[in-house]
């Protein structure tokens, strides 16, 4: 449910899920993302933003892709990544045809990185809010994260972040002075 501190209106809400919609149609009718105009959007919407675009078919994960990072406008990174986690997900094949009336589709807007200051991994840990902070970790020239939304299958934050390490190409036991971790909120809707 949308927070009192909601960046973002209802119809802006709508129009960006109805963007990544239409991304995805255009993108099984051309091949390619829906291109967008952002001087046609509402002025919230064409500032720079970073944002994930989730796609859940029955219930699975189907695509997720984004960036961490605000470089383009908004409406521009919707439908680039609609239709990027609908057809270029390595994890899974490129969507067909028949999936597409059976998508879910979630957008988890991006706020700004906060790097953790910790000692250790139990002081790490203990600085994690579960449910709230989507966490970034770099180490060894890979990097990797999981939005907010990832604690609603791995509550624990020990499993949250040794599932993070893995997803990094790490051992789940791995530890290092060098690992960077840095924490982000979302405003998820769909």
């Amino acid at each position: 449910m949308p927070s009192t501190d909601s960046r973002f209106t209802q119809e802006q809400r709508r129009a960006l899920l109805d963007l990544a919609r239409a991304s995805i149609r255009h993108g099984l009718d051309h091949g390619r993302p829906l291109p967008v105009d952002p001087e046609t959007f509402d002025p919230a919407l064409r500032e720079p933003g970073a944002a994930f675009v989730t796609l859940h078919r029955a219930g699975q994960l189907r695509g997720c892709i984004g960036s961490l990072e605000a470089r383009r406008p908004l409406v521009e990174e919707v439908s680039h990544h609609a239709f990027a986690a609908a057809f270029h997900d390595p994890r899974f094949p490129p969507l067909m045809r028949g999936e597409y009336p059976e998508l879910d589709l979630e957008l988890s807007i991006i706020g700004p990185a906060q790097a953790l200051q910790f000692r250790d991994e139990a002081d790490l840990l203990r600085q994690v809010r579960p449910g709230v902070d989507g966490l970034i970790l770099e180490e060894k020239g890979q990097r990797a994260t999981f939005l907010p939304t990832v604690w609603e299958s791995l509550p624990e934050p020990a499993d949250f972040l040794a599932e993070l390490k893995r997803k990094a190409g790490l051992p789940a036991d791995y530890w290092s002075d060098r690992i960077r971790i840095s924490r982000y909120t979302t405003e998820s809707f769909q």
